[in-house]
């Protein structure tokens, strides 16, 4: 079992930053790739962003590349989800999830989910 819980979510202006964390616990994190998605409010939850067991690899969805960075502090077991640039079209909650199977930076296959955290621009 993993236990993931989001923060950092809150009212933006377009053109701002925002951090989102995840703290995991449960399995050791080091072992298995995290992920970011999203969810607008009418639309199926996208993919964001993945990093690989130790943060060397990533991937990213088209819409965030050049803006959005996802990395990660196994120390602290946490994963972070820096956001600059935000545009309205960002506006969702934003979810983090775990992927057990291993540390492809996939974008499918997630086990565990967190709670999610609203991220809301204003334009």
């Amino acid at each position: 079992q993993v236990q993931l819980v989001e923060s950092g979510g809150g009212l933006v202006q377009a053109g701002g930053s925002l951090r989102l964390s995840c703290a995991a616990s449960g399995r050791t994190f080091r072992n298995y790739a995290m992920g970011w998605f999203r969810q607008a409010p009418g639309k199926e939850r996208e993919f964001v962003a993945a990093v690989s067991c130790n943060g060397a690899f990533t991937n990213y969805v088209d819409s965030v590349k050049g803006r959005f960075t996802i990395s990660r502090d196994n120390a602290k077991n946490t994963v972070y989800l820096q956001m600059n640039s935000l545009k309205p079209e960002d506006a969702a909650v934003y979810y983090c999830a775990a992927r057990v199977s291993g540390c492809y930076v996939a974008t499918f296959g997630y086990d565990y989910w967190g709670q999610g955290t609203q991220v809301t621009v204003s334009s």
